[in-house]
């Protein structure tokens, strides 16, 4: 007697059909959304950590911005305080929080695949090489001309 329980049923007699929902696409506009960071609610006029200024600015800029609420951008705000926290202070556990209010909003592709989220192609434009900041340019530019 091989396997256990009965025998599975012949799938063109299954009563239910479990339909994948469509993915939801959003384009990416490269539009600046939401508010700044805000002014004020660091103890001791402290300033935003630079690190936490440049994600809040990747999270207004994001193609999911574009379907935030404001009460999305006030629990992005506490995810803020807390990456503030964990660049300042070196409470590097505060980063798993970050990571999991993230995750609820799309921030990796497997996040968005969870969500079914589709981001559309990145704006139209030819991409060109990016130069590194010592001027050192990429192997295959240098590839090019060496071989003509």
């Amino acid at each position: 007697m091989a396997g256990r329980g009965p025998a599975p049923k012949d799938p063109a007699k299954r009563r239910r059909r479990n339909a994948t929902e469509p993915e939801t696409v959003i384009a990416n506009d490269g539009e600046l959304r939401g508010p700044d960071l805000p002014e004020g609610v660091l103890p001791g006029d402290e300033e935003w950590h630079p690190m936490t200024v440049n994600w809040w600015h990747t999270w207004r800029t994001s193609p999911m911005a574009a379907t935030f609420l404001d009460t999305d951008w006030a629990f992005l705000l506490d995810a803020a305080l807390m990456h503030h926290t964990a660049w300042t202070k070196g409470k590097w556990e505060f980063l798993s929080e970050v990571r999991m209010r993230s995750s609820k909003f799309g921030a990796t592709p497997e996040d968005r695949a969870r969500l079914k989220l589709k981001v559309d192609e990145p704006l139209s434009g030819r991409q060109t090489p990016v130069q590194r900041a010592d001027n050192v340019s990429d192997i295959n530019s240098r590839r090019a001309r060496l071989t003509g």
